[in-house]
């Protein structure tokens, strides 16, 4: 189970909380990661990973910068009792590939399996973590979100991700509990914006405002 929330600011503050962030001794920065995340939707429509007896998505994810470059293929569902507290919780199984097979997965996926290809989005992300939180700022063309998961395996998960939202100074009560793409949604909508199915930096975007 994961146990995580998250909040959206505007483009502006970035460089404000990474170097927030950098100031807390406790975090070890990892280097900065372009990713690319396509989301699947599984083949019969009536079994649909978007409906909301499932509501889940089914993501392939490469990462990669000068030092790495890794893929993953990922299955993230909120679970019913989500909301019953202000943290977050989902299921989430992940298997790591090697990133020189990223081709012959999406040929599968696409050709075999047959699955939809629903969405994707770019995003730049950079992770500050220790042994009990992990927390990213992910540079999205829309935004920025700041994620804060718990990591620990042996504290309460939700008092520690309630810890560190309150070193951050941050309110938990006004963490967004839906996912990127209802983000970007809600904002194509309210600035009558053109929405696109693939969200990337070279499109036009609307923006998370104050």
């Amino acid at each position: 189970m994961e146990y995580e929330v998250r909040f959206y600011f505007p483009t502006a503050k970035l460089e404000r909380l990474i170097e927030k962030l950098k100031t807390i001794p406790e975090l070890f920065m990892q280097s900065r990661c372009y990713e690319k995340t396509t989301q699947f939707d599984h083949p019969n429509s009536e079994m649909s990973f978007y409906s909301k007896e499932i509501d889940g998505r089914f993501r392939v994810r490469v990462t990669k910068n000068d030092e790495i470059s890794k893929c993953k293929i990922s299955w993230k569902k909120r679970c019913p009792k989500t909301k019953a507290t202000d943290v977050n919780q989902e299921e989430e199984v992940e298997v790591t590939i090697k990133y020189d097979e990223y081709d012959n997965l999406m040929f599968l996926i696409n050709n075999v399996l047959k699955m939809k290809n629903i969405e994707s989005y770019e995003r730049y992300r950079t992770i500050f973590t220790n042994d009990e939180i992990e927390i990213s700022v992910d540079e999205y063309p829309f935004g920025v979100a700041l994620e804060v998961e718990n990591k620990s395996n042996s504290k309460e998960p939700q008092e520690v991700v309630r810890k560190w939202v309150k070193i951050l100074g941050l309110d938990i009560s006004k963490a967004y509990r839906l996912s990127w793409d209802d983000k970007y949604s809600q904002l194509c909508k309210s600035q009558n914006i053109k929405p696109y199915k693939h969200v990337t930096f070279d499109l036009p975007m609307p923006q998370i405002r104050e």
